[in-house]
Parts: C-alpha cells; structure tokens; sequence
C-alpha cells in the first residue's frame, strides 16, 4: 500500500488496519515521515519529530489481552508542544524552554501510550497556549493550509494543520478558551473540548480547576470518538478524573442521532460576528430540520459572561506563570504579560464575585437545556484571517479591548463546564473554512458525537482531508 493511501485513511481504518496485520505501525510511521517531508515546509507545524523514538516503540509495542475501545494498535499521532513527552523537547512556545527536554510523559500521554498510540512529534503552539493564532519566538508561524497568508487559529494551531495535511491521523490539544475549536473551524477538522475530567492531563499546579482541558482533534466525528476513548479514564493524580464510560464513545457515534430540539444563535448574544460565519452557520443549524428536528434561535443568557472569563482566565495565569514573569518578563509576549499582570491586580472579591457569576450562569445554561438538546453557534466570529495579525482587533465597528475578547463565542462556553465541537460546515465564498460549534448537556459526550456524527452525514461537507497547502 502507498504512503498517499496510508495518509488518506481515516483514523479507524488505518486501526482497523493495524489491528488485522494488513499494515504495521513502520509501515504508518514512514509514510506520516514521507509526507511530513513534503507538507511541513510549507506550514510549519510540527517543528519538533522524534521518529527514532517512535519506531523504537512500534518494536517493542506489546498488545494487551484485552484491549479496549480506545485501542489505537500502533496508530502515530501528534502532540501539542505544552505537553510532555518524556525525552522529547517541550518548548511551550517559549524562548524561556526552547532547550527543555521533558522528563516524564504527561498523565495523557500516559493514558495514550498505554492505548497504542505512538507519539512521532510535537506540535506548534502559541507561547504558553495563550492566544488564538500559532506564532512564537522559537519555531514561528503556523500557516493555514487552505491559505497560508491566513492563521490557523490556535492554540492547538500545528495540531489542526497536522490533522489537515495528512500528516497524522489524530492529534492531542488542549482547550482553555477555544483552543480545540477554533483551529478546528479554521482548517476544516473536527476538535472536542471534553466536559471538566474527562480526559486526565498533568499532574497541574492547580488540579481541580476546571477550565483549560485536553481534547482531540480528528477528520472526522467518528476518528475522534476513537481518539477519545483512548484519552479517558480515572487517575488519583488528576482529581477530577472521571471513570471511562461503559458505553464506548465510538458506539455513540457509530449509531447518529437527530436532537430532537436545537437552538441556533449566531452570537450567544454577547458581541458581533462576521455576517458571512453567522449565515454559513445558522444555514448549516437548520440543516438538521432535514432529518425532523425543530431548529430555532434561542439561547441561555450569557450576559457577564466575558467580564466572568477574564477575571478566571487572569487568575490562572497568576498560578501557573506568575513566577516565570519575576524571572523572565524580557522573554515574554506582551499579552502573556498583560494577563499575567491583569491577575495580579485583581481583589479577592473580584474573583469572589466571578466565582458566583460562573455559578449563576451555570444554572442559566441547565434552565435552558431543560427545553433544548443542543446549543449551536459558529465555532468562531470570523473566518481565518492573516497570519501577521496577532488578533482580531475588530468585527464591523465593534473594536475588541484585548487579545482575547474576540473568542467569546468559544470562551463563554467554556465557563459552562458543557462538552462541545466543532464541526466543518462550509467555507466562506473565499474558500477559507468555517466550523459550527454544538454544545451539549454537561457529560454528554456521547449524546454529542452522536448528533455531531448526524450532521456530518447530512452536511458531507467537501473538499475532504487530507489537503495539499495552498498559496492565495
């Protein structure tokens, strides 16, 4: 079988595969090189490769007696460049760790090892996963392979473009404000943020937060169904882990549902939005109708909701990058510093009164799902813009008071504790991508792939991954 017809194959073929003897992890890990070689020059977004490491580990890759759902048989994937990998340099994005080897794997790499999946690079990220376009001091930009004048969002950016190019079947990210999502929506993939404990990640400085969490990113619904069965299960270093379910998420996906009720809004009613992404969305929402369902615009309140974030969101980058900025502020972006700053001169009872706006919201948002089975909205307020954009500063008039504003649509979500995905739903009349976000019920993961798996049947968004870069 050919490199290019290896690199085609979806995730739970190339497993399927694998698990018959049809093709080995050699045979995949070379034709992931091959193509490698070819795509990422014009990228860049997997800086870092550890080929050696991985076919050592193809060699001595034992199958377990009985290996679960989220067995991956030898399946290489990549991983975003905030998480360790034990012997494998882990930057952050950051001159402050260019040299950083990493001693140990982190808890998901761990879980992921231990299904089969072998790590054959690291993927590029903003400095420290902070931001929504993939830049950094030490490897540079990632470019969007639909267009590489445009970003890839970020912060899982270079895991997104892997996934796209064809260059690994699956890759991890990691999802504190719509770091999963918009990358996703912005090169046509498909990107899960899990509930709160889904899929164990550290050990953290701060292990009961419950905002920033991993996820995977896939071609399809149904690869990163697989994917995540291979990330979730209990851990005692990760308080919040939840025990994987007794129903594989891959069966849930395998077996599409219509929601029943749907309300679509094209804002969340908090902030503008592209006119061209709201009606690619609210035309893709209503799409559902097609298969019985009731699609109508109605939304929980989120009002406070971007006021909420940025109080939470400052104070966790006061807990975990607070003593880099004593030690090295000369190595770090302004809107690294900005937050980092914004934190700590926050009150007690500022923080206070997020805590009891999140809780407010929280009970807004189950009100709300009482009455309705999903909450769609676009993944993001804007199509891929360019890459020498740090952010998007405005939509129309509206002009954004900070890096991070402009990612409402994806953050405000986050606050929920709710799963959601992003899923492709068409592209503007440029051809840039654009992703519709379905949030589901809190733990209803499956619920969820499920009837993101029913959109992609009726949707069949096309041109289909994996695709060649493209210049303007």
């Amino acid at each position: 079988m050919s490199s290019s017809e290896l690199i085609s194959m979806s995730a739970r073929e190339a497993v399927s595969r694998l698990k018959s003897g049809e093709v080995t992890p050699l045979e995949l890990i070379d034709a992931a090189e091959e193509r490698i070689a070819v795509v990422d020059p014009a990228v860049n977004a997997l800086p870092t490769l550890c080929m050696d490491m991985a076919r050592a580990a193809a060699k001595s890759m034992t199958v377990p007696d009985d290996p679960g759902p989220g067995w991956l048989g030898g399946l290489p994937i990549v991983v975003k460049d905030v998480t360790d990998v034990k012997g494998v340099r882990t930057t952050h994005g950051s001159p402050i760790f260019a040299e950083n080897i990493s001693e140990r794997d982190d808890i998901s790499v761990e879980v992921l090892k231990r299904n089969g999946a072998i790590v054959i690079g690291k993927s590029n990220t903003p400095e420290f996963a902070a931001g929504a376009n993939t830049f950094n001091e030490v490897f540079g930009k990632t470019l969007n392979p639909w267009n590489t004048d445009m970003t890839c969002g970020g912060s899982s950016g270079g895991a997104a473009v892997a996934v796209a190019t064809g260059m690994s079947w699956l890759a991890t990210g990691t999802d504190l404000g719509g770091s999963l999502r918009t990358p996703a929506s912005f090169c046509s993939v498909v990107g899960l943020r899990p509930s709160p404990g889904r899929v164990a990640a550290g050990p953290q400085r701060d292990p009961f937060q419950s905002l920033s969490m991993n996820g995977p990113i896939a071609r399809n619904v149904l690869d990163v169904a697989l994917m995540l069965d291979a990330e979730v299960g209990g851990d005692a270093r990760f308080p919040l882990a939840l025990e994987a379910p007794l129903r594989s998420f891959q069966e849930a996906a395998l077996n599409p549902l219509t929601p029943p009720r749907i309300g679509f809004t094209p804002d969340l009613g908090i902030g503008p939005v592209d006119p061209e992404v709201a009606e690619i969305c609210r035309a893709g929402a209503t799409r559902f109708a097609e298969a019985g369902a009731i699609v109508e615009e109605s939304t929980p309140d989120f009002s406070g909701a971007l006021d909420t974030f940025q109080t939470l969101r400052a104070s966790a980058f006061v807990v975990n990058r607070a003593p880099l900025l004593e030690k090295h502020r000369d190595k770090m972006k302004p809107e690294m510093i900005w937050n980092i700053e914004k934190g700590m001169a926050q009150s007690s009872g500022d923080l206070s009164i997020a805590l009891r706006e999140r809780g407010a919201l929280y009970q807004r948002v189950a009100a709300w799902f009482e009455d309705y089975d999903v909450l769609a909205c676009p993944a993001a307020i804007v199509p891929p813009f360019d890459v020498d954009m740090r952010y998007v500063e405005r939509v129309g008039a509206y002009e954004f008071a900070n890096y991070v504003d402009w990612l409402y649509i994806t953050f405000a979500i986050t606050l929920t504790g709710c799963p959601a995905i992003s899923v492709p739903i068409g592209f503007t009349a440029s051809g840039l991508p654009v992703g519709l976000q379905l949030v589901g019920r809190p733990r209803s993961e499956a619920e969820l792939l499920s009837f993101a798996a029913r959109l992609e049947e009726i949707v069949d968004v096309s041109p289909v991954a994996p695709i060649d870069p493209r210049s303007a």
